[in-house]
């Protein structure tokens, strides 16, 4: 799928410019194998890059302005570079200028270029597609003009763009586009951005994404809300215990003692907060083991917690999960992603793929009248050069 990718890229790159590109950079959307919700709260998250990408074709053009090619959606705008960018009402254009106002802030000059891009990650279905578009558009003009910017300041960079589009996202979707290896998760510390990798030894089982395709319009206000309800909840509980200064700190007995002191909802977001960053944990020490059914069930956990605790699901993820939970074939399944739509994670014993994908789709279909789409991923490489 990268190679037909790759020269469907090359080929509109050559046929709209009439050279061959210089750069060829793959930039990976990703999964969170679990860790959900506590990167904005200094947490642990546990990530992977996939083997879905962008593509991104690049060449120098001896000009002041850029001219972005975006093959998928048949759109393109020019820019000068070195100018400082506003926002459109073409959003996918902000995420690059937000790149290329951040490269203007840390003192780049960027001479203008071409650039064509297309995707096989799928948009909006909670694998960062956002994510990977600035950080390989960003990897890419670091290496067409040898600014040497490291790869951590690359995945900041690109949050940073991200946070001017008006995502207040935290730090692990653009760290593991760009920092993902082939068969690893990372382990990141959100709050010093330490970073290990743990085996990914999944050979008797598949990663298997079951796409809603519904989003709900809730989750953009839901997101900021719910940051919101962790500041006012970490806020009160510093205030009784002055030496915790962040839910990494905390454990579920001092969120407990502090229930009477908080609304309802922020005692709920606050004790999610603090259970998923155990689960995290746990999930790292079961990995290590090569306990796979370990994860599994820290997985189910972690839906539950989401749907009940930090109410970020809805009605089609909830069925999607506990329709899949009665099957000893599927030994883990929870929402991925921000919440309200998107897709389920899901490990699925090898052999059974087949079989789990045309029931669910048959029942999901006849429960909600809406066609699952059905990803199956690998867990590969972070952001890179092409070279054939």
């Amino acid at each position: 799928m990268d190679d037909i990718l790759v020269h469907k890229t090359i080929d509109f790159f050559q046929e709209t410019f009439g050279s061959e590109p210089e750069k060829i950079v793959l930039s990976p959307g990703r999964i969170n194998i679990i860790g959900e919700h506590i990167d904005y709260n200094d947490g642990f998250v546990l990530p992977a890059a996939i083997d879905k990408i962008i593509c991104f074709a690049f060449e120098k053009n001896n000009s002041d302005t850029a001219k972005i090619v975006a093959i998928d959606l048949n759109d393109e705008f020019e820019v000068y570079t070195n100018e400082e960018q506003n926002q459109t009402d073409s959003v996918w254009t902000n995420y690059l200028r937000g790149v290329l106002n951040q490269l203007k802030r840390n003192g780049y000059s960027v001479e203008g270029f071409n650039c064509v891009f297309s995707s096989n990650i799928p948009v909006g279905s909670g694998l960062s597609s956002s994510a990977a578009l600035e950080c390989g558009f960003l990897y890419g003009l670091n290496e067409l003009f040898n600014f040497k910017i490291k790869p951590i300041d690359i995945a900041l960079m690109g949050q940073k763009a991200e946070h001017w589009v008006g995502i207040n996202c935290g730090i692990m979707d653009q760290f593991s586009s760009v920092m993902g290896l082939e068969n690893k998760v990372i382990k990141i510390d959100c709050r010093t951005l330490e970073y290990e990798y743990h085996n990914a030894n999944f050979s008797d089982y598949s990663l298997v994404l079951f796409d809603s395709n519904v989003k709900h319009s809730l989750f953009s206000s839901a997101y900021n809300t719910r940051r919101k309800e962790c500041e006012e909840g970490i806020s009160i509980i510093s205030a009784y215990f002055p030496e915790i200064s962040s839910f990494r700190d905390c454990k579920e007995e001092d969120v407990w003692s502090l229930k009477d002191k908080m609304s309802a909802n922020v005692f709920k977001r606050s004790l999610f907060v603090v259970k998923e960053m155990n689960r995290v944990k746990l999930a790292c020490d079961a990995l290590d083991d090569g306990n796979i059914e370990v994860l599994g069930q820290l997985m189910f956990s972690t839906h539950e917690g989401l749907s009940l605790d930090y109410e970020v699901s809805c009605a089609e993820l909830d069925f999607l999960v506990h329709t899949v939970k009665e099957d000893r074939s599927v030994i883990g399944s929870r929402l991925m992603g921000g919440g309200f739509g998107g897709c389920t994670i899901n490990l699925i014993k090898k052999g059974q793929e087949e079989r789990i994908k045309q029931q669910l789709s048959t029942l999901y279909l006849d429960k909600f009248g809406i066609e699952l789409k059905i990803y199956d991923v690998k867990i590969g490489n972070g952001t890179s050069l092409y070279t054939a």
